[in-house]
C-alpha cells in the first residue's frame, strides 16, 4: 500500500496528508489546463507530459504567462533550467523526482499499459508525490486501475466540452476545411500531404519526430489559416491543442515498434478527439482507402466509453548494484502488486544485458562506480533509430571514456574532439527532409550527452551548440516542407499519376530506383520491385513515377538482353532462367526443343519484351541440344529413317517416356530386335540394361538441370526424392515426369535408375544356390535398402524366392519362368501431333511373334558327297 505525506519546509508542523487526485475524462476536457492552473497556483509544481513537444507547448505557455525566470523546461535532450525556477515543466521520463515541490503532476497516464513505456508512467503513478498535492490526469479507462493502485484516491470525471461526431468516409479531396488527417508511417504522411497540396493548396505536417521548433512553426501555418489541412501522424493524439474540426483515418492500422496492428479503442479515441476545441463541435472519419469504422467502434468513441486498463507495466525501481548480475535480476524481478505485470525488456535492459556479455566490460563493473556508470550509459535513448548493434557501439565507446578506459586527457570525461567530431559530422543543412530528419536525430542525441552535466567537462557550452545546431537544422526542415509540401508547384510522387511534365529520376548503380530523391523501387537485371506502399494510393503513386523512371533503363537492359550471348544466361533447376546473375525468366512449359519462357516483370514495350523472351527461349534451345543429344539424335533417328522396324518403335516408346522405360513393358520387341538393330540403338545413346532401356547422358549434371526445370514447369509442386526410393505420390505422375529425375515407378516406389543397374550388378556378383542368387541383408544394405523395401523392389522387378526363407539365413531370390509378363505401368498415351503415333499399334497387338529366322543350311555326310 502507498501513502503520500508532506511536511512543511518552514514550520516542521505535521501537515495533512498531501492530496491524491486521478482527473479522468477523455479529450478536450481542459484536463492539462486544469493541472497547469493548479500547479501555478502552489508555490513550487513539476508537470510530466509524454512528448517532448507538448512538454515544449506547456513550458511556452507558462513562461508567456509568468516570465521565463521561474520556469524550467527539462527534457532528455534540452534543459532550461533558471537558477531560480520553480515550475519544472518535463518529459515523464527526465522528471527529476529528487526535487520536492508543492504540487506534481503526470499527464496521459494511461500510457502506464504502454509495452514500451509504460513501467516509467507506472513509477510516477506509485511513487512520484508532491508535498501538498499530487495529480494525475488521463482516460477514463483508467478508473478501475487506478482505485486498485491507490486506495483512497479522489477521482474528478471532467466531461468533454464539445459533442464529438462521426462524418463516415470522405475522400481526401472533399475533406472541409479545418481538417487533420491522421496517418501511421512518415511515407504516407507525405504521400497524403502532396496530393493536399495538388488538389487544395497545401498542407501542413506534424510528426513526433520533428524538433519542436520545426513542429511549432508548421502548426503556426496551419493556425494561421495560411494552410487548411494538416497532415499528422497520432503524435497529435497527446495533447496536443490546434483549431480542428474534423480528424480523418488514413488508416487504422499502426506498426508499434514489434508489428502492425489495429488501433485499440482507447487509441482511436485519443486520435479522433482532438476534432472541436473547447465548446465548438467536432467531427471524425476517415478518408482514402482506409475501411469504415464498425458501429461499436464509432459508438465508443462518440459515447467516450473505453475499455478499462486492467494492469498497468511495471518493472523494479530498487535496483541491486552489488554486482552485474544481481542488477540485470533485479530488472527482471516480479511484481508482488496486483495490477501490476512485469513490462517487456526494455531498449536500456537489453544494451545492459549484451554488453554485460563482454569480458572486458564485465570486469570493468567490479568497481561500484563503474556499474552505476554502465546503468547510466545505457538508459541513452535511439532517437537515430539505428540498428541495435550501431547504438551498442555507441553506449560502448561512452562507457568506455567515462571509466577511462579509452585514454584520454579529460579523464573520466567525453573529450571534447570526440563531441566536436560528431557534431561536425551533422553540421550540413543540405540535402532532403529525410537526411534532416535523420541529422535531427542524431543532434538529439549529442543533446542527451550534453545535457549529462558529469559526462562532459563543459556540458553548458555543448548544450549551447547542440542547441544552435538543431535550431538551424529544423528550420532548414520546415522551409524544405513548405517547399515540398505548400510552395513547390512540382511533387515528388502524386504528379507522376496525370502530369506530364520532367521528373527528376533515375536509376542507381545498385539498382535503387528514385524519383525526386524519393526511393520508389529497385531494378534487379530486368526486374522492377516497386516500393510497398502503407495505403493504396501511396502504391498507385509509387507505381506511377516508377514507370516513368524505370522505363527508358529497362527498353536498354530488355535490348542488351537480345543482344547477349550464351555466356551471359544460366539456367536453375527450378526452371529460374538468369541473366548476368539477375532474374530474368520463368520456364513455363513447352518441350526440350520447343520450350515456353515466361519474362519476369511488366514493364517495357511488348515488342521489346517478346524479343527478350525468344532471346532466352532461343538459349535454352541451345543447352537443350548440347546436353540432351540423345534425345536429339533419337528424334532425328526416327523421324528420318535412321531407326527402322522394331527398334523403331522401341525407341518412339523411349521418347515418349523421357528416355526412361521398364523393360518388361517392351520385352516381347527387345527380345526379337537384331544384333544390327540393337547396335543401332547402341549408337544412338540407348542402353538395355537388365530392367530398363534408358539414355545414360540423361543422367549428367547438365542435363539433369534441364529435364528437371521442364518438369519443374509442369509439375511446379512436385519434388521427388532423387537418393533413395520413397512411395509414389497420388496422383501417381507420369512416366515422363519420374525420367525428368532418373527415377522409374517400381512396386508403388519411385526409384532411382542407377540403383536398379547396381542392383542387377549385385545379382550377378551374389552366391548362386537353389537356381537363384544368394541376397544378403549386407548385400540389400550397402545399396541403401532396407530388407522391406528391397523385397518389394525385387518382386515388382519379377522375381520370387527360390525357397522359403529361413530365419537368419540370406533370401535366395531367382526369376519367375511361368509367370505371365507383369501388367504394363499405364504409359502416357500418344500425343495426336506426334507422326509416329500409328506405331503405338504394335503396343496394342495381342500376341507378338519373333521373325522367322532362315532355315539353317545342311551340312553334307560323306555319303553324300560321296
Amino acid at each position: 500500500m502507498i501513502h503520500a505525506f508532506g511536511k512543511s519546509a518552514s514550520a516542521g508542523h505535521a501537515l495533512a496528508p498531501s492530496r491524491l487526485v486521478a482527473v479522468l475524462g477523455p479529450t478536450n476536457t481542459g484536463k492539462t489546463h486544469l493541472a497547469v492552473e493548479r500547479m501555478l497556483g502552489h508555490a513550487s509544481g513539476m508537470i510530466g507530459l509524454p512528448l517532448r513537444l507538448l512538454a515544449r507547448e506547456v513550458y511556452d505557455r507558462i513562461v508567456k504567462r509568468i516570465g521565463p525566470r521561474s520556469v524550467a523546461l527539462i527534457t532528455g535532450e534540452e534543459k532550461i533550467i533558471p537558477p531560480r525556477a520553480v515550475y519544472f515543466v518535463c518529459t515523464v521520463e527526465a522528471m527529476p523526482l529528487s526535487r520536492r515541490v508543492e504540487f506534481l503532476a503526470v499527464d496521459e497516464i494511461q500510457l502506464c499499459a504502454d509495452p514500451g513505456r509504460g513501467h516509467v508512467f507506472t513509477n510516477r503513478l506509485l511513487h512520484a508525490r508532491g508535498t501538498c498535492e499530487t495529480m494525475f490526469m488521463g482516460s477514463a479507462a483508467m478508473g478501475p486501475l487506478v482505485r486498485r493502485l491507490l486506495p483512497g484516491v479522489e477521482i474528478v470525471s471532467r466531461e468533454r466540452f464539445s459533442v464529438l461526431g462521426y462524418a463516415g468516409q470522405k475522400k481526401l479531396t472533399r475533406l472541409p476545411r479545418r481538417s487533420v488527417i491522421v496517418a501511421f508511417s512518415a511515407e504516407q504522411v507525405y504521400a497524403i500531404a502532396e496530393l493536399i497540396r495538388r488538389q487544395r493548396g497545401g498542407a501542413a505536417v506534424v510528426m513526433g519526430s520533428l524538433s519542436p521548433r520545426t513542429r511549432n512553426a508548421q502548426v503556426a501555418l496551419y493556425q494561421s489559416g495560411e494552410v487548411d489541412f494538416l497532415v499528422a501522424t497520432d503524435a497529435i493524439g497527446m495533447g496536443l491543442n490546434m483549431d480542428v474540426d474534423h480528424v480523418a483515418f488514413a488508416g487504422l492500422r499502426k506498426f508499434d515498434g514489434k508489428k502492425t496492428r489495429w488501433l485499440t479503442r482507447a487509441e482511436a479515441a485519443q486520435i479522433a478527439g482532438r476534432a472541436g476545441r473547447f465548446q465548438r463541435d467536432g467531427t471524425f472519419g476517415v478518408t482514402g482507402d482506409c475501411e469504415a469504422m464498425d458501429e461499436d467502434l464509432v459508438q465508443s468513441i462518440e459515447t467516450h466509453s473505453v475499455e478499462p486498463v486492467l494492469s498497468a507495466e511495471w518493472r523494479s525501481g530498487k535496483l541491486d548494484f552489488g554486482s552485474l548480475a544481481t542488477l540485470i535480476r533485479s530488472l527482471s524481478a516480479p511484481p508482488t502488486v496486483p495490477g501490476l505485470k512485469l513490462a517487456e525488456e526494455a531498449l536500456d535492459e537489453t544494451v545492459l544485458k549484451r554488453l554485460a556479455q563482454e569480458p572486458e566490460i564485465a570486469a570493468a563493473t567490479r568497481n561500484r562506480s563503474h556499474l552505476h556508470r554502465l546503468w547510466d550509459v545505457a538508459q541513452t535513448p535511439d532517437f537515430r533509430k539505428t540498428t541495435l548493434d550501431d547504438h551498442l557501439r555507441l553506449v560502448r565507446e561512452v562507457f568506455e571514456y567515462l571509466t577511462g578506459k579509452t585514454a584520454s586527457q579529460d579523464g573520466g570525461r567525453l573529450p571534447d574532439d570526440w563531441i566536436a567530431a560528431q557534431l561536425e559530422a551533422l553540421d550540413r543543412t543540405t540535402g532532403e527532409i529525410d537526411m534532416l530528419s535523420q541529422r535531427l536525430a542524431g543532434v538529439r542525441t549529442l543533446a542527451y550527452v550534453a545535457n549529462r552535466p558529469d559526462w562532459l567537462r563543459n556540458p553548458g557550452e555543448w548544450q549551447a551548440r547542440t542547441r544552435a545546431l538543431e535550431d538551424r537544422l529544423s528550420d532548414t526542415l520546415h522551409e524544405k516542407l513548405m517547399q515540398r509540401f505548400i510552395d513547390r508547384r512540382t511533387s515528388v510522387l502524386m504528379r507522376s499519376l496525370n502530369v506530364n511534365t520532367e521528373v527528376l529520376a533515375g536509376v542507381a548503380p545498385d539498382g535503387a530506383v528514385t524519383v525526386e530523391g524519393q526511393a520508389v523501387g529497385h531494378l534487379t537485371g530486368v526486374a522492377f520491385e516497386p516500393a510497398k506502399g502503407s495505403s493504396a494510393l501511396e502504391d498507385k503513386a509509387l507505381r506511377s513515377a516508377a514507370q516513368r523512371a524505370v522505363a527508358p533503363e529497362l527498353v536498354r537492359r530488355l535490348g542488351q538482353l537480345a543482344a547477349d550471348g550464351d555466356g551471359a544466361f544460366s539456367l536453375e533447376p527450378d526452371g529460374t532462367l538468369y541473366w548476368r546473375g539477375a532474374v530474368a525468366g520463368k520456364l513455363a512449359g513447352g518441350r526440350a526443343f520447343a520450350p515456353k519462357v515466361r519474362l519476369v516483370g511488366e514493364l517495357g514495350h511488348l515488342a521489346v519484351r517478346e524479343r527478350a523472351q525468344r532471346r532466352l527461349e532461343a538459349f535454352v534451345v541451345t543447352c537443350a541440344g548440347q546436353y540432351l543429344f540423345a534425345i536429339k539424335a533419337l528424334q532425328d533417328a526416327v523421324a528420318d529413317g535412321g531407326v527402322r522396324g522394331l527398334a523403331r518403335g522401341v525407341a518412339w516408346r523411349l521418347l515418349e517416356a523421357g528416355g526412361v522405360i521398364d523393360r518388361a513393358l517392351v520385352a516381347v520387341e527387345v527380345g526379337a530386335l537384331s544384333q544390327q538393330e540393337r547396335r543401332t540403338l547402341r549408337a544412338l545413346g540407348v542402353r538395355i540394361g537388365a530392367f530398363s532401356l534408358y539414355l545414360p547422358s540423361l543422367a549428367m549434371p547438365d542435363a539433369q538441370t534441364l529435364t528437371r526445370a521442364f518438369a519443374a514447369a509442369e509439375a511446379p509442386h512436385w519434388r521427388p526424392l532423387t537418393a533413395r526410393p520413397a512411395p509414389m505420390p497420388t496422383p501417381v505422375p507420369a512416366p515422363h515426369l519420374l525420367a525428368a529425375f532418373g527415377l522409374r515407378a517400381v512396386a508403388g516406389l519411385s526409384v532411382p535408375l542407377d540403383l536398379l543397374e547396381r542392383l542387377d550388378e549385385t545379382l550377378r556378383a551374389a552366391p548362386r544356390d537353389a537356381g537363384g542368387a544368394v541376397l544378403t541383408a549386407q548385400a540389400l544394405e550397402a545399396l541403401g535398402l532396407d530388407p522391406a523395401t528391397g523385397a518389394a523392389i525385387l518382386k515388382g522387378l519379377g522375381f520370387t524366392t527360390a525357397r522359403k526363407p529361413r530365419p537368419g539365413e540370406p533370401v535366395v531370390w531367382r526369376r519367375r519362368k511361368d509367370r505371365a509378363l507383369p501388367s504394363p505401368t499405364p504409359t502416357e498415351p500418344p500425343r495426336p501431333d506426334n507422326p509416329f503415333a500409328a506405331l503405338s499399334v504394335l503396343n496394342a497387338t495381342p500376341e507378338h511373334r519373333k521373325r522367322p529366322r532362315p532355315p539353317r543350311r545342311k551340312a553334307r555326310t560323306r555319303a553324300a558327297s560321296a
